[in-house]
């Protein structure tokens, strides 16, 4: 009775990544044209934003984007670029991020890239996630939150340290994180009591969490020992079966980033790591982001073509 799904699929484009999208093409939409990095969503919320207000804009993103964000992001006019390794080898994708800041500087333009280390005041608009949740529940006593490179969580925290210091709340929550096994770059840090968070080589095929750089993850680990908060790692598998969970028990249709935060809800439920107040889950994407996903879950109850003789007897199963 206590448990609650933030669902930010409701926003424009299907993500939580339009909070970051209003501030940031109203930020660059003087200069017409602006240039940003992207795992799937950022992309498909600035394309989204850009065409609102007649804005251009070039996307470099993971060779790794699902289709339905790469169809998402040019069906706005935007110009999308695959970049091999891009957010899968730490290294490469230093070296890829530098060209591309390198490349935008040359030419004047901004980038624009979901982290504060890279945008910070694009990010502050993440925040009001955090004023949504306290306007409906009050005090929260947890909250799960995916993560990739840190940057919702550090977002999310960031607003509810605002309601701290303002007097709203008496405590913060306590912020998780959840991350799946192919890319833990904070998790397990945080649950073993390292200081910051590490690069890895990614091997996740959860689309948005795949960032093998540290980016916020310090920052997030810092927050989170503030906060009580630890980390979670789930599997893959276990994301999905979340995921098709998601859509059959409660009608919700989250992308795998978006069911990822409940798998770790129920890992630690499983565990007796729960405390008695509300406890969130932050459900990043819509399904339609991800359709081959939708299409596995779907195949346990495919569509069957019958005729009108059929009727009856179909109801009668």
């Amino acid at each position: 009775p206590n448990l609650y799904f933030k669902l930010e699929s409701l926003n424009p484009s299907g993500s939580y990544k339009d909070r970051f999208a209003g501030l940031a093409v109203g930020h660059a939409a003087a200069a017409g044209r602006f240039v940003a990095t992207s795992s799937g969503n950022t992309g498909a919320a600035l394309a989204a934003f850009s065409a609102a207000v007649g804005c251009r804009c070039a996307l470099f993103v993971s060779e790794n984007a699902p289709a339905g964000k790469l169809a998402q992001m040019a069906a706005y006019g935007a110009d999308v670029f695959r970049v091999k390794h891009y957010t899968i080898d730490a290294a490469e994708s230093a070296r890829v991020s530098e060209t591309i800041e390198r490349a935008a500087k040359a030419r004047g333009l901004e980038i624009f890239t979901t982290a504060y280390a890279k945008s910070p005041l694009p990010m502050e608009g993440i925040k009001t996630i955090a004023y949504e949740l306290f306007e409906d529940l009050g005090e929260i006593g947890e909250v799960f939150v995916p993560a990739g490179g840190g940057g919702l969580y550090v977002a999310t925290c960031r607003g509810f340290d605002d309601l701290l210091a303002e007097g709203d709340l008496a405590t913060l929550p306590r912020m998780h994180i959840v991350q799946p096994t192919g890319n833990d770059t904070m998790a397990t840090p945080l649950r073993e009591g390292a200081r910051e968070a590490r690069h890895v080589s990614t091997s996740t095929s959860i689309s948005g969490l795949g960032v093998s750089r540290v980016l916020d993850g310090h920052i997030a680990i810092e927050h989170a020992r503030r906060s009580g908060g630890t980390g979670h790692v789930v599997g893959e598998d276990r994301i999905r079966e979340v995921q098709a969970r998601l859509a059959r028990e409660e009608g919700i249709l989250v992308e795998p980033a978006g069911a990822t935060s409940v798998a770790g809800l129920l890992d630690a439920a499983v565990r007796g790591e729960l405390g008695t107040g509300p406890v969130v889950c932050l459900l990043t994407g819509h399904g339609f982001k991800d359709p081959a996903t939708v299409d596995a879950m779907s195949t346990a109850r495919p569509p069957r073509l019958i005729d009108r003789s059929q009727i009856e007897a179909s109801l009668d199963v």
